[in-house]
């Protein structure tokens, strides 16, 4: 149980860092925080690989820029949307 607690914990840390590098963070709430960042981390480390330092075992850095990668392709697929 306290595991889980954990990948929430860092999953929304990701998400918020990766909304910090992309500017888009504002607009996201608590919840999609981690949800991006959960999502993140599974893309970065299909994408990567698992190397570096890791927490809660997820990859820090690949999970942070798959998280920037899917906020960025989100934003854009949104932004289109919008238009």
């Amino acid at each position: 149980m306290l595991h889980w607690i954990w990948v929430l914990i860092v999953g929304g840390l990701i998400g918020v860092i990766a909304g910090a590098i992309t500017h888009k963070g504002g607009s996201m709430n608590w919840i999609l925080n981690i949800i991006a960042g959960l999502i993140g981390s599974s893309v970065g480390e299909w994408l990567l690989g698992a190397w570096g330092p890791q927490l809660a075992g997820m990859a820090i850095i690949p999970s942070i820029l798959g998280a920037v990668i899917l906020v960025i392709v989100v934003s854009w697929i949104l932004n289109m949307a919008r238009k």
